[in-house]
């Protein structure tokens, strides 16, 4: 009888584990499963490359805007991504003496709406190879076109290519990129 409850048992935490891995389309960012029922922040959490831009966040004081209703489009740098920056500059901008000017860069990062890449794509289209976006700091992306790969334009000359579109999130939709883009 003990032999069958351990079966049982083994046989019952196999289907939980089963039942927890990500279903369908469900696409993975730093090795997680990136639920469309979940929040921006929730999500991004548990992507192990998006660790900086997390902590970045709940120093900036943005984590409750970011888990609210939006929708909102969110560039996001990776870790490699801010390790790009001059050495130092992470640690500067988590300081709480210059929170104002990590949430311009975080924001800098964010467009209103739920901006897919097809939508971006067709943007780029009519606008005879650019599209300009408006960010929540206020300034300005320029989107663009290099082969099938969408690349954004900062302020500053600074570019940086979305290395995994559209994954969909409850409250907006978030692209991964390649490069910290810097408000002027």
């Amino acid at each position: 009888m003990k032999i069958f409850q351990v079966c049982a048992a083994l046989g019952a935490a196999a289907i939980m584990a089963l039942t927890a891995l990500p279903q369908g389309n469900t696409p993975m960012v730093g090795g997680a499963a990136m639920y469309p029922s979940k929040t921006i922040v929730q999500n991004a959490m548990e992507a192990s490359n998006l660790t900086t831009l997390v902590t970045a966040v709940k120093a900036a004081g943005l984590v409750d805007t970011l888990q609210g209703p939006g929708p909102f489009t969110v560039f996001a740098p990776t870790n490699d991504a801010f390790n790009k920056l001059p050495a130092g500059t992470v640690d500067t901008l988590v300081k709480p003496e210059n929170q104002d000017q990590l949430k311009k860069v975080l924001t800098y990062h964010v467009v209103p709406g739920r901006i897919t890449s097809a939508k971006l794509a067709a943007m780029i289209k009519k606008g005879g190879g650019q599209a300009v976006l408006k960010t929540v700091e206020g300034g300005t992306l320029t989107a663009m076109m290099d082969g099938s790969n969408i690349v954004l334009k900062d302020e500053k000359g600074g570019t940086s290519t979305v290395t995994q579109a559209d994954v969909m999130q409850k409250n907006g939709v978030v692209h991964v990129i390649d490069s910290v883009l810097m408000p002027s």
